[in-house]
């Protein structure tokens, strides 16, 4: 398994918020390079890289999506935030990245979901967040009715790259992951689990690979120093 630091964009910042809450922003890098920097040098390779404002229709990232993802060759870039259009998917591809998160769109539109991840099969990862067992949409902000195990037999059939499930319940708490959450979906699905939301310590990411996540992405614990950046690339990182 490997961990991937989160790269949350707002106002072309770097952000860590609590529970998602844009009144909750606990970390603030104003440059976002910045913060690529100091995880490279620490050696981590992947990334994950969200912008904020799309996802909440609030503005637009792009320019610094696309300064990240270009900095260097050989790293690998998830990228997600209001992607909701194939024109959106192909851009953020072209620009650089390893493969392009989908949410909202995602829940909401089987058909679009499928037209996309036949155009670009194993480079679309689905992002279902999570509350309690809901999947919710629009930045956390629109409950579906769906329970996370309907949500992954319907997308069972098709050529995903990943599925990122975040426990939302969990985000930025600094009080551990939903590990019952992210095993049943390590169990139930054949799709690589990219899992979210808690991860406080070494332990955590230990237990997540136990139960057969791919991969963890890290946001708060590492910002605030909570996790030791450096143990958790030497033991985690590609």
């Amino acid at each position: 398994m490997i961990a991937i630091p989160a790269i949350d964009l707002r106002e072309g910042a770097c952000v860590q918020l609590v529970g998602g809450s844009y009144a909750e922003e606990r970390v603030r890098v104003n440059d976002p390079l910045d913060a690529l920097k100091q995880w490279l040098a620490l050696g981590f390779r992947t990334f994950h890289v969200v912008d904020l404002d799309a996802a909440l229709g609030k503005g637009s990232n792009a320019e610094v999506v696309t300064r990240l993802v270009s900095h260097a060759p050989g790293l690998t870039f998830t990228v997600g935030g209001g992607v909701r259009d194939g024109a959106r998917v192909e851009a953020v591809l072209a620009a650089g990245a390893s493969s392009v998160v989908v949410g909202t769109r995602a829940i909401e539109d089987l058909a679009w979901l499928t037209d996309v991840t036949a155009r670009f099969p194993g480079r679309v990862v689905v992002a279902a967040d999570v509350k309690g067992r809901e999947v919710v949409t629009r930045g956390w902000t629109s409950g579906s009715a769906r329970d996370i195990r309907d949500v992954l037999a319907a997308l069972e059939p098709l050529p995903l790259g990943g599925m990122l499930v975040t426990a939302v319940h969990k985000e930025g708490q600094l009080e551990g992951v939903d590990l019952p959450l992210m095993e049943e979906v390590a169990r139930t699905g054949r799709h690589r689990l990219y899992a979210s939301g808690g991860v406080t310590t070494l332990e955590d990411l230990r237990a997540l690979a136990k139960v057969g996540a791919h991969g963890a992405v890290v946001g708060m614990a590492l910002y605030t120093g909570r996790l030791d950046a450096r143990a958790v690339a030497q033991e985690f990182a590609e």
